[in-house]
């Protein structure tokens, strides 16, 4: 199991005021996100924990192209992986991102 951190500043705040996001599931090539709106508005926090280990330089690509897209400030992301590809990441990753602009009700 392996356990990487990318911690990156954002563009601009996340909108929305949704507190937190949840989509995916931990299944054989997919992954689980979620997301927290708990941080200083320019920050994004990613955090993962995989069984694939030795993808870190991936990941980190994946993860600066996604919040140079999304700019999603102030959000900390918790990834549950399940042996996801980059495209299933990217998308699940902008999945929560596009929750996380909802306002709470």
């Amino acid at each position: 199991m392996e356990d990487l951190s990318y911690r990156h500043i954002a563009r601009q705040r996340a909108g929305g005021t949704r507190k937190i996001a949840v989509i995916g599931v931990v299944a054989s090539g997919n992954l689980e996100v979620l997301a927290e709106r708990n941080l200083p508005d320019a920050e994004c926090l990613v955090e993962i924990k995989t069984a694939a280990e030795g993808f870190g330089e991936v990941w980190n690509a994946v993860i600066a192209d996604f919040v140079e897209r999304h700019s999603p400030g102030g959000v900390r992301f918790s990834i549950n992986d399940g042996g996801a590809r980059p495209d299933t990441v990217s998308l699940r990753l902008a999945q929560a991102a596009r929750l996380m602009q909802e306002d709470d009700q």
